[in-house]
């Protein structure tokens, strides 16, 4: 792992094109209600087997709700021979500070009742 990155940093990778792999560690429900554009959901039980799909990534930013799971993602992923080269990186305060910066997409076609009347975004 090389770190963290603010969620500015990440923001402005985005907006500028930059090669970067979004990772995000939510389960597929809290993913397809709410994540940054773009991004991918590996969830973290899932991340051991699905390591490899990262393979020939220059830069992977792993996120979650408040950039702690994050951490031990990015290690994980960091740990991975396949990864070696890449920069990989957990985003600092998760998608808390992110989406009440930039605000966060959602997929709308798998939203339940519940989820659309929780409070939480994630």
């Amino acid at each position: 792992m090389d770190g963290e990155i603010t969620p500015d940093e990440v923001n402005d990778l985005l907006e500028d094109g930059a090669d970067v792999c979004v990772v995000d560690i939510r389960d597929k429900q809290s993913f397809e209600y709410s994540h940054i554009p773009d991004s991918e959901n590996v969830p973290f039980h899932e991340l051991s087997g699905r390591i490899a799909e990262l393979e020939g990534e220059d830069h992977i930013v792993t996120v979650c709700p408040h950039g702690k799971a994050s951490v031990q993602a990015a290690q994980l992923i960091g740990s991975y021979e396949g990864t070696a080269d890449a920069r990989v990186e957990s985003m600092a305060g998760g998608l808390d500070k992110y989406g009440m910066k930039f605000g966060l997409a959602g997929d709308g076609d798998g939203e339940t009742e519940d989820s659309a009347n929780a409070e939480s975004p994630f």
